[in-house]
């Protein structure tokens, strides 16, 4: 079933179609505004009978008078819908690859005029190795199929060929499958061999040293859809990691995206679009030929699913995407091609909850291993370590290379018997010393990681309550995310610090149902048990119910009751049960119902139970991009993370934002703060 946001014109008359743009284009200047209108609303097959109306009419190409008329990404945008989506999709090959001795072909090909533009265009430098992947990962048999043959009849080349001559190694061989068009298209699915596949790709990775690059494109290029979803779904049951993981951990390059791109369209084409157009909008700049690609090829395919995954994804709607984006006529011709707002809209299609569903479904059963990147140094000696920080500190000037790979290379527990080798050694107190050697950012870094993690977070706590306005940020992050054990040591180091308990602390400086919340997590009583169907049915039917008129029994008081009480395995089933019932994700129902520091902390929650390493990893990424750096946030995640899950969160920051923590922390910070902050990153990926 298509579900396209371009659907055939009604009442569609070509002859006065092709009149329409003839006087759109004539005299000085154009009418933009009609011809984006007339293109945006036609369908692809009536796009190309206005050409042929408009060649017998005026005896002029309409192609070549657009090209002429228009200009920038306007024109490249309007000629691309003018092209049957095969020879779309051959320019688009044709374009990525850097083919040598490439000539234009006579102009003797069956379509004619409307490959007027393909054949003119300069040749690349380079290869463009994501669009090749995005077209030959997503394309059908059929798709595939028509491709091979408009390329042939555009070029009078062979696409593999071409493709053979500019790409190698095992990138080349899955794109020679995939271009064969051959996956299988059967729906009836045997379990033995969906055993036999995921036991198969196991041996072939995970359980071999080295690996057998050849089954797995064998099995992800032959298998069908509906074949290779269970074989996923059967992979992590066997190894206890998504099939995903296993991919980047083993293979690598332009062939580790392409098999990554393969089971992103196995699982859901409509996830893999709305993730290619989100991360051709987010940030500096926009990747203008992957938006166009995108917007062109899917709007008669599943643009309304692409829609609302986004949305589900992204917590903003395609179309607000595009108009804070874009601008002029090529802004209009977009949203023409989205065709409508979600946000304004309110409701998801099934494909958006599905992809939801599965969101939690991984988070229940993935075996996730925490690893920090901070370890024990070897041969740990407190009193050398105390004697080397002393010689950095004494005399004139201090030397901060010595500070940073004492401190940054030792655990915390080792931390803390340096300090007292130090006050027994010399008789004063380090972080005192530290304190008046030390200055700025980098004293804050290097002065957090001498403190336990209790008596850290509890300064931090601190510091956000107390004096003028409070940190709820802050107040957030680390309530929300600590265990019941690390609630209790921060209480107990609160109370030592401060003589007050945290929770009158927090009393005073909060109100509301944000302050029941934080009051509520600062007890550390979650519950530690497994799930429990039954109740979590009741859970969810709970914090779906919109009618309640009960004021003792509100919405945010139901959420709270749950979110702030229930194990994490029993939340997960909770928010899977949700889904079932309102075809929402909760996330979603907790922005459309709330706000404020109440709406901020049930998210916080919520994403934490789906994904810790990827909650902070956000933030971290938050805390970076854009002008000016959020050095508070920075230090807090990357102290109180460092023996915990560090690791976890560079690698979903690399998933999630396409380059490195690493990176990021180089290219946004300076200094010894960076040197020292890039030591406890541990590595670049």
């Amino acid at each position: 079933v298509y579900r396209g946001s371009v659907k055939d014109f009604p009442g569609f008359d070509a002859n006065q179609d092709a009149e329409a743009l003839y006087n759109a284009m004539k005299g000085f200047g154009s009418d933009k505004e009609a011809i984006l209108d007339l293109i945006t609303s036609r369908s692809n097959k009536q796009r190309v009978e206005i050409c042929q109306v408009y060649k017998s009419l005026y005896g002029k190409d309409l192609i070549a008078d657009l090209k002429y008329e228009l200009t920038g990404k306007f024109e490249r945008l309007i000629v691309s819908l003018m092209r049957p989506p095969a020879y779309s999709d051959a320019k688009e090959i044709k374009d990525a690859i850097a083919v040598r001795g490439w000539e234009a072909p006579p102009r003797t090909s069956r379509l004619g005029p409307l490959l007027i533009g393909l054949c003119l265009c300069p040749q690349g430098v380079g290869t463009d190795e994501k669009c090749l992947i995005e077209i030959l990962a997503s394309r059908s048999n059929q798709e595939i199929h028509n491709l091979v043959a408009a390329y042939k009849d555009a070029y009078e080349r062979d696409l593999e060929a071409d493709i053979v001559g500019d790409t190698s190694g095992h990138f080349k061989k899955m794109l020679v499958v995939l271009l064969q068009g051959t996956r299988e298209e059967d729906d009836v699915v045997s379990e033995d061999l969906v055993e036999q596949d995921a036991k198969d790709l196991l041996e072939a990775g995970e359980l071999k040293w080295g690996t057998d690059e050849a089954q797995f494109i064998y099995i992800l290029g032959r298998r069908s859809k509906q074949h290779l979803r269970l074989v996923f779904d059967e992979y992590l049951k066997i190894s206890g990691k998504p099939i995903e993981r296993s991919i980047r951990g083993e293979l690598s390059g332009d062939f580790e995206k392409l098999m990554l791109a393969v089971v992103k369209c196995i699982r859901s084409t409509a996830e893999y679009f709305a993730e290619r157009l989100y991360k051709a909008m987010k940030g500096l700049g926009t990747s203008d030929n992957t938006l166009i690609r995108i917007m062109v090829s899917r709007s008669e395919i599943d643009m309304l699913d692409i829609r609302e995954v986004f949305r589900t994804k992204y917590e903003k709607s395609l179309y607000n995407m595009i108009k804070e984006d874009t601008s002029g006529e090529y802004k209009k011709a977009l949203l023409k091609l989205c065709g409508g707002d979600d946000d304004a809209a309110g409701e998801f299609f099934p494909e958006a909850a599905q992809v939801a569903y599965r969101m939690w479904e991984l988070s229940a059963v993935v075996k996730v291993e925490l690893r920090g990147t901070v370890q024990p140094a070897g041969s740990f000696n407190s009193d050398g370590d105390a004697q080397v920080l002393r010689k950095a500190m004494k005399g004139l000037g201090t030397d901060e290379g010595t500070i940073i790979n004492v401190v940054t290379q030792r655990s915390n527990a080792q931390r803390q018997e340096i300090l007292k080798a130090y006050k027994a050694h010399y008789g004063r107190d380090l972080m005192a010393d530290l304190k008046s050697e030390l200055s700025g950012s980098f004293a804050k870094l290097i002065l957090g990681l001498m403190l336990t993690p209790a008596q850290y977070d509890a300064k931090q706590l601190r510091k956000a309550v107390e004096g003028a306005g409070t940190d709820e940020s802050a107040l957030i992050e680390i309530m929300a995310t600590r265990n019941n054990e690390e609630i209790t040591a921060i209480n107990k180091a609160y109370q030592e610090a401060y003589h007050k308990r945290l929770e009158d602390d927090l009393s005073s400086d909060t109100s509301g149902y944000f302050k029941r919340i934080l009051v509520s997590l600062a007890l550390g009583n979650r519950d530690k048990g497994p799930e429990n169907l039954t109740q979590a049915h009741e859970d969810a039917k709970k914090l779906a119910d919109v009618s309640s008129n009960d004021s003792s029994d509100s919405l945010e008081t139901r959420f709270l009751s749950i979110l702030c009480t229930r194990s994490y395995p029993h939340l997960r089933r909770v928010f899977q049960e949700f889904i079932k019932m309102t075809n929402h994700d909760v996330e979603f129902a907790i922005r459309k119902r709330m706000s404020g520091d109440v709406r901020d902390a049930f998210l916080a929650i919520v994403r934490s139970v789906k994904n810790k390493p990827a909650f902070f990893a956000d933030k971290l990424y938050k805390s970076m991009k854009g002008a000016g750096t959020d050095e508070k946030t920075l230090t807090r995640i990357m102290i109180s993370r460092s023996e915990i899950d560090l690791l976890n969160i560079r690698h979903e920051f690399l998933d999630l934002f396409d380059k490195s923590l690493h990176h990021m922390i180089e290219k946004d910070t300076s200094g010894d703060y960076r040197k020292a902050l890039l030591a406890l990153c541990g590595g670049e990926d």
